[in-house]
């Protein structure tokens, strides 16, 4: 089987069964890494990506599901950490181990596409199904301001 899609503006042909789940077609397939497994339940939220613009959990849908979708993945965020999340993200010192940011910034990336001025209370409704081990949520929603800022002003 093969499924033809979209990934940060490139088409692919995936290759693999129509059951597998998208983030296993990123890493294994297309090589592309940023995106993490951490439950494999969409629980965690550290395999966010984008389809068609919108946080979908990459580690419960299947590749079948994205046939002539548009996915973006952390790597299309940017490509030299210049997005203004990966700039707040750095500033304040967001990652300490780092596994969730991927799918932290991807989440965060929503956010902002549709909301140019989000309050505390629309941050933590975004961010919610993102779990950080290292509890660092009080930074991130700093760097999701910022990033908001940076990105109104620009």
């Amino acid at each position: 089987m093969s499924t033809k899609f979209q990934v940060n503006g490139r088409t692919v042909v995936a290759t693999a069964e129509a059951d597998t789940p998208l983030l296993w077609v990123i890493r294994d397939e297309l090589g592309m890494t940023g995106t993490k497994f951490g439950c494999g339940a969409a629980l965690c939220g550290a395999c966010t990506v984008h389809i068609n613009g919108k946080p979908a959990r990459s580690c419960q849908t299947m590749v079948s599901a994205v046939a002539g979708q548009k996915i973006s993945t952390i790597e299309g965020l940017s490509k030299d950490n210049s997005h203004p999340l990966q700039v707040a993200w750095i500033k304040h010192d967001v990652p300490q181990c780092g596994y969730c940011q991927s799918g932290q910034l991807m989440s965060a990336a929503a956010l902002l596409s549709s909301n140019k001025n989000p309050s505390d209370a629309d941050i933590d409704t975004a961010m919610s199904g993102n779990i950080c081990r290292c509890g660092t949520y009080p930074r991130i929603k700093a760097a999701i301001k910022d990033a908001a800022i940076m990105m109104r002003s620009a």
